[in-house]
């Protein structure tokens, strides 16, 4: 079934402490993304990229926060933004580094409760990212938006107040493999669902893929999915700033998008901390395009929709 898609760049950079994921949009573009998708039979605007305004916020009491002006700006530029896409399109927020879901999840949210439904957010990442602003200790806030898109943690007056929070049960992590104790805490007392690389290991990536997705069919809910590049192992994606070995495989991946697609549920999706700076050749971006594609309905061969 053929649907429309904007794609926005969300070249973000000022949450992480390497440099180069400002590159991740155009990389995508490089790679054939949009051509990707037409040639799947969808129809693809490029609404180009967004440009960061600093926004002037008081500072926290951590000083080891890096850039907060440039990131609070960021955050309000992406809600924005977001909030301005067509009720019936998929967006697909290409970045730019994982800061970026402080803006985009928060205005999927809105979304889904203008139309009547809640949001469940699948997190696809090496890390949990539920940090704030008083236990960061590396002060890269790329680490702070599921703490800050649920309301776990009060990131006031330097983020926006939500006006739509996140429900911690509505959240599949898949792949974690670097967590903290502060984030295991935090992760301990919430209902957020948590798919470890030892329970994948253990069990499959596909147990608790279903589970998740099931329980989002019953609600009827939108699905956003928030994709960090590290979910995969570096060997095959190696264009990212916070490599962990161990991540998912190839194959892991691509199942779950296949999944994905099939269940026809997904609403909005992130690409996060893609640098091609430090890929080889494009590999990296050219293998999420095949990702992305997948999600959106390539195939080896034809098979029934799931009932």
């Amino acid at each position: 079934m053929s649907k429309s898609v904007t794609l926005i760049g969300a070249p973000i950079q000022t949450g992480a402490w390497r440099r180069g994921c400002l590159m991740g949009p155009d990389a995508l573009r490089t790679a054939g993304l949009r051509a990707a998708l037409a040639e799947l039979g969808h129809d693809v605007v490029d609404a180009g990229n967004l440009h960061p305004v600093a926004a002037s916020v008081p500072p926290t009491h951590n000083a080891t926060i890096r850039d907060l002006d440039l990131c609070a700006g960021w955050v309000r530029v992406l809600q924005e933004a977001a909030a301005e896409v067509a009720p019936d399109t998929i967006p697909i927020f290409m970045g730019g580094d994982h800061l970026m879901a402080a803006g985009t999840v928060p205005a999927m949210a809105k979304r889904a409760e203008a139309a009547g439904k809640p949001l469940f957010v699948l997190w696809l990442d090496a890390h949990s990212d539920i940090h704030d602003f008083d236990s960061t200790d590396s002060g890269n806030l790329h680490g702070t938006p599921v703490a800050y898109f649920t309301g776990l943690s009060d990131f006031t007056p330097q983020f926006p107040a939500l006006e739509q929070t996140v429900d911690p049960a509505n959240i599949c992590m898949i792949g974690l493999r670097s967590v903290d104790p502060h984030e295991k805490k935090v992760l301990a007392a919430s209902n957020i669902d948590v798919a470890d690389m030892r329970m994948i290991d253990e069990h499959g990536i596909a147990a608790p893929l279903r589970a998740f997705l099931e329980r989002v069919a019953e609600a009827d809910g939108h699905l956003h999915v928030s994709f960090d590049v590290d979910f995969l192992d570096p060997d095959i994606a190696p264009a990212v700033g916070t490599t962990v070995p161990g991540g998912a495989t190839f194959r892991e991946a691509h199942l779950v998008m296949e999944w994905l697609h099939d269940s026809g549920l997904v609403t909005s999706m992130d690409i996060a901390e893609l640098n091609p700076f430090m890929d080889d050749r494009g590999r990296t971006a050219r293998l999420m395009v095949d990702f992305v594609a997948s999600l959106f309905g390539k195939s080896v061969l034809d098979r029934p929709t799931r009932s």
